[in-house]
């Protein structure tokens, strides 16, 4: 289905040879483990060995080593094979076919496949999917489940409060299909390929590269065959570079790259700042006579407290078994330092609503993914001289919507230095009226639990968190191994796996930061807001002290750390393509 990367007209055949080199390193994957990191120095142990940080010019170890990276050339390179990634190849390559017009469409993904980074709720809204690909129903896209009921609730620790859902109000899903994303983005990959778009999984963009006149050439992917301590393997091969008449960026939320593009052009200068939560999934084949296909049910309450915002969902899926996906979000804006959203997560499945649904049931995946809040009045300029930013609203079904909208400027470019009128048309879209109703949700939400606690802010997440001397901390319920899990055995069901002989992709702009401050200050909230036990504080060898000690291989690419890090000294960059979860479905 997917095609193969030496199959691009214009690749030379030494870029060939990277890529063999780039399979036989992927090929060398081990099961997802825990593993120390060495300490290179006596005062302050060494974390952070990525180039990123210490720069390879500087390095010793990389003289005489062959840095000439490869170019292919595209019409339109798109970077994140995501709804909106995958939407707009299809939309631009159904009006090139139209036309009889030559283009040549790319989409890059650092999944080991189409689908297998996507994790969502969700709940899909089809009207773009209708514009997109009328027939979608003949061509077997797998939205099988059509609402049939909606329930809204809020919870105490004991009983759960019905709450009325109006018609007209954004909570009523009447008309839209619950869904396992990741099967529907495998089939959006499907659609794309029939239509000639050329999809190249498991490689990751790892660079924005720019012509001199600072507008965005396209895109390099990452280097493959480094060690974990910085060092050039003997099968080190550069990436590719990709040049484009015009990037896309549909990374998802809080992007490596779109977070540089906003620097570089200042893309947020007229916008509020944008809000973000934690969503928790995790997926159940229950007992058969508790399952009602379309049923979808949100609540808001309890685990959290008043001043928490946050809610959950469970979702009745009718895929020919009697499957329920389930998720907790909680608002990264969060105060208190010891408050751990895995654990309320596991805490709220035992509230009696819940417990009546899943006992007797068998958990069978877990995932976790940051997601944007903030609404319309986030959303930044979109647009810069050679690209433009897509997707990456806050539900799924403005995803496609967004990139739809691709095709009124792509299709017709020539040099596209800048491009504006991608911004016009999505505020008179239904984009923007499904963000405005989205950003009432979440103010009635917050109005439920009254706490409106910074729905428009110029506070950043990581600031909300107090000292933990000013918090008590939050004493969690042991998991029972029925209902509630430990972390570990969470991560294992998402398939998460990196190379493990490769730099931390978590890195560290300043390896002494951790101790001296998170753990000083906070208690180290970086080992409860991780949904993945990546990071943990351990004691130094000679017993003298503590360290931070990063578990890269358990990273399922949330993105949680670079958003909630107290210090901000956490920077997601992104580990060898195929790296990370294998979620099947979520």
């Amino acid at each position: 289905m997917i095609s193969n990367i030496s199959q691009m007209p214009l690749v030379k055949m030494k870029n060939q040879k990277c890529i063999r080199a780039l399979k036989v390193v992927q090929a060398e994957h081990v099961a997802p483990q825990v593993y120390s990191t060495r300490c290179s120095s006596s005062t302050v142990p060494r974390i952070t060995t990525h180039y990123t940080v210490y720069p390879r010019d500087k390095d010793p170890r990389w003289e005489g080593v062959e840095m000439e990276r490869f170019a292919d050339e595209a019409d339109v390179v798109i970077v994140g094979g995501g709804p909106a990634g995958l939407s707009a190849a299809i939309r631009l390559k159904q009006l090139a076919n139209q036309h009889e017009k030559e283009l040549r469409v790319c989409v890059v993904e650092k999944a080991s496949q189409i689908g297998a980074h996507t994790l969502s709720g969700a709940c899909l809204e089809a009207t773009a999917l209708n514009e997109l690909i009328p027939d979608w129903k003949e061509r077997g896209a797998p939205l099988n489940t059509p609402v049939t009921e909606d329930k809204f609730s809020i919870l105490t620790e004991k009983y759960r409060i019905p709450v009325p859902i109006l018609p007209g109000l954004p909570m009523n899903n009447h008309g839209n299909y619950l869904v396992r994303l990741g099967n529907f983005v495998r089939w959006l990959g499907e659609q794309a390929e029939e239509l000639g778009v050329e999809l190249y999984p498991g490689y990751a963009a790892a660079e924005v590269l720019f012509h001199e006149d600072g507008s965005v050439k396209g895109i390099a992917t990452n280097d493959v065959g480094i060690g974990k301590d910085g060092s050039p393997k003997d099968v080190f091969e550069r990436g590719m570079e990709l040049h484009a008449k015009v990037t896309l960026f549909g990374e998802g939320c809080h992007g490596h790259l779109a977070k540089q593009l906003y620097k570089q052009f200042n893309l947020r200068e007229n916008c509020e700042p944008q809000t973000y939560a934690i969503g928790l999934k995790e997926l159940w084949v229950i007992d058969e006579k508790k399952w009602r296909p379309g049923r979808a049910e949100h609540s808001v309450g309890w685990p959290l407290n008043r001043n928490t915002y946050g809610g959950s969902f469970l979702y009745h899926l009718n895929e020919g078994e009697p499957l329920v996906a389930l998720g907790f979000v909680v608002g990264l804006d969060y105060t208190n330092p010891y408050l751990s959203p895995f654990r309320e997560f596991q805490r709220w499945k035992h509230h009696p609503s819940l417990m009546s649904t899943l006992e007797g049931g068998n958990r069978i995946a877990y995932g976790a993914r940051a997601l944007n809040e903030g609404g319309f009045q986030s959303i930044p300029k979109l647009t810069f001289p050679g690209g433009m930013l897509i997707g990456c609203s806050p539900h799924t079904h403005t995803h496609n919507k967004s990139a739809f909208f691709t095709f009124l400027l792509l299709f017709f470019f020539v040099s596209c230095l800048q491009i504006t009128i991608f911004t016009q048309s999505t505020i008179y879209s239904s984009v923007w009226a499904r963000l405005n109703a989205d950003s009432q949700t979440r103010c009635y939400a917050r109005l439920l639990l009254s706490s409106l606690l910074q729905w428009v802010s110029d506070i950043s997440h990581h600031s909300f968190l107090k000292p933990a001397k000013d918090c008590a901390p939050i004493e969690y319920p042991k998991p029972d191994g029925k209902i509630s899990f430990d972390l570990l055995s969470s991560v294992a069901l998402s398939g998460t796996n990196h190379e493990h002989d490769q730099p931390p992709h978590l890195t560290l702009k300043d390896d002494s930061v951790p101790v001296a401050q998170n753990l000083a200050v906070y208690d180290g909230p970086e080992q409860r807001f991780c949904p993945a036990g990546v990071y943990e504080y351990v004691p130094l060898e000679t017993g003298d002290g503590m360290r931070l000690q990063i578990n890269a291989q358990n990273c399922v690419h949330c993105k949680t750390c670079d958003i909630k890090d107290p210090s901000q000294n956490i920077n997601w960059v992104v580990p060898e393509g195929s790296g990370g979860p294998a979620y099947n479905g979520m």
